[in-house]
C-alpha cells in the first residue's frame, strides 16, 4: 500500500525505549501519542489471567465491553478505557506478561486493532508498539523499528522501576523479556519483526536524545511536518 496516512509507527521489543521516545517524538510534531501496548495491558488486566483460554465468542463479548479512546497532543495525550484514564496500574510486570499472553489471541488483536486503526484515520498520531507499521498502519508515513540486547533492556527496566520506588532483580528482568521477545516473535499472529520500509534503529548505545535524533532527521530530511499534513488531506 503507499503511504498516505498522516501516521509514525514506532515497533520494537518490550524495553527498547518506545514508550518514552514515541512521547517525545509526539510532543516535537505536535501530535497524539497512542500507546498501543497500554491498550493490552489494559484489557488484560481487565480480563484477568486465563482470558487468553476463554472460548472465542466469549473473549469477544468480553472485549467489546472496553471502549477505547484518545485525547490531547504530545505530552498532553491521554488513553481512556470506557471513559477512565489508563494509568500506571498497566505497567506492572505481571500485566506485561499477561497482556503478552492476550495478544497471540487473534480475536483480541483484530478487536483492538480496529479500534487503533480508527485513531489513526481521524488525526495525525504517533503510535507504538510491536506490529503498528507491518499490520495496523501498513500505510503509515512514516515507520520505525527500535532494537536493543536484553541485557541492555533490563538495565533500562530496572532503573525506570526503580526511578518508580520498586524493587526488581536484573536477572529476573532479563529472563522476563527474553521470553517475552519469544513470545513476540514466535506468535502465529502478527510476530514482531520489522516492515520492509522502516527504519532500524539499534538503541544499544544511544541514549533518548540520540534515538530521538535520528528519528527526527530521517522526518525532516523526507518532507518533515509538512509531509505529514499532506497525508491527512
Amino acid at each position: 500500500m503507499s503511504a498516505t496516512l498522516p501516521v509514525v509507527t514506532l515497533d520494537g521489543p518490550a524495553g527498547v525505549g518506545k514508550t518514552t521516545l514515541a512521547r517525545r517524538m509526539a510532543e516535537s510534531l505536535g501530535l497524539a501519542y497512542l500507546d498501543t501496548g497500554a491498550m493490552f495491558r489494559c484489557l488484560a488486566l481487565k480480563l484477568g489471567p486465563g482470558a487468553e483460554a476463554l472460548p472465542e465468542e466469549d473473549l469477544r463479548a468480553r472485549c467489546a465491553q472496553y471502549a477505547f479512546r484518545l485525547s490531547g497532543t504530545g505530552r498532553g495525550s491521554t488513553l481512556f478505557c470506557n471513559e477512565t484514564p489508563v494509568r500506571g496500574e498497566v505497567r506492572t510486570e505481571a500485566v506485561g506478561m499477561l497482556a503478552a499472553r492476550i495478544a497471540a489471541v487473534p480475536v483480541v488483536r483484530e478487536a483492538l486493532r480496529g479500534i487503533q486503526r480508527r485513531m489513526g484515520e481521524a488525526s495525525p498520531l504517533v503510535a507504538e508498539g510491536r506490529d503498528m507499521g507491518t499490520v495496523v498502519f501498513p500505510d503509515a508515513r512514516f515507520k520505525f523499528f527500535l532494537d536493543a540486547a536484553p541485557e541492555v533492556r533490563a538495565v533500562r527496566r530496572l532503573r525506570d522501576l526503580e526511578n518508580r520506588g520498586q524493587s526488581a532483580d536484573l536477572n529476573s528482568l532479563t529472563d522476563q523479556i527474553r521470553r517475552r521477545d519469544a513470545m513476540d516473535r514466535n506468535r502465529a499472529v502478527a510476530p514482531l519483526r520489522p516492515a520492509q520500509d522502516a527504519l532500524l534503529v539499534d538503541t544499544s548505545h544511544l541514549d533518548i536524545e540520540g534515538v530521538l535524533g535520528v528519528m527526527l532527521h530521517h522526518i525532516d530530511v523526507h518532507g518533515g511536518a509538512r509531509a505529514l499534513r499532506a497525508a491527512a488531506l
